[in-house]
């Protein structure tokens, strides 16, 4: 059998492989080959894997991320969409820590639901150390009720709209609920969670109101938008 002379002569040039007796009339030569040894092809190149890439964590976690705001040990989970949505909020509640005596949140809710999921959430709040202006404990009787809300409204550091069956009917007949959404809407510290109901069922209400993004029940356990919450509003 002929023997390749490219490891003592070389191939290259065609005439130099042409000539010889192992590789002539192979295509298999080229430049620096080495024919009748077989030709070396480099792998396909693969980007190395940055990791944390979108819609999955560094931790592994399937559509999840991690805040600048949360602390270094925090096991508080968010979409990434959720942290595009309250980023602008974070951004105004750290703009405002410095003014005196303001409660963490004002917490807009329908009357029907004050004894019952508003509550809920109130108290999952408090217990992680937020404090909440509730109309249920910060509206003495006798007292009126809309100017009550407006110095509620300008001691809070943000708003939340507890969005439910409730609060929907509320604002369709233009009641108390609306006003304080009109107020929460010009400040541009809102934040809405979707309870019992769905956003495009609060878009049909209030586009303006339905046009921002915040948290829903649907994805989120009460107890772990409370954590959200918590972190979002504690500087």
């Amino acid at each position: 059998m002929a023997r390749c002379t490219a490891p003592r002569e070389g191939h290259r040039s065609a005439s130099a492989a042409a000539n010889c007796p192992a590789c002539r009339g192979s295509r298999r030569y080229g430049y620096g080959g080495y024919g009748g040894y077989g030709s070396y092809s480099a792998p396909p190149y693969s980007p190395p894997s940055l990791g944390g890439g979108a819609g999955r964590s560094s931790s592994g976690n399937s559509g999840s991320a991690k805040p600048r705001w949360s602390s270094p040990g925090s096991t508080v989970l968010y979409t990434p969409e959720q942290v595009r949505a309250l980023t602008p909020v974070r951004t105004n509640v750290e703009s405002r820590a410095t003014v005196p005596d303001l409660r963490h949140v004002f917490l807009c809710h329908a009357w029907d639901d004050r004894k019952g999921p508003a509550k809920e959430l109130h108290d999952l709040l408090e217990a992680r150390g937020v404090s909440v202006w509730f109309s249920e404990k910060d509206v003495a009787l006798g007292t009126s009720l809309l100017r009550e809300i407006d110095k509620g409204l300008a001691k809070s550091r943000v708003g939340i709209v507890f969005v439910t069956p409730s609060l929907l009917r509320r604002v369709q007949g233009e009641g108390i609920a609306d006003k304080e959404l009109s107020a929460l809407l010009a400040r541009d510290l809102l934040i809405p969670i979707v309870h019992d109901t769905t956003y495009e069922a609060l878009r049909e209400v209030s586009p303006l109101l339905g046009s921002r993004s915040g948290l829903s029940t649907a994805e989120d356990s009460m107890a772990d938008i409370a954590a959200k919450l918590a972190e979002l509003v504690t500087v």
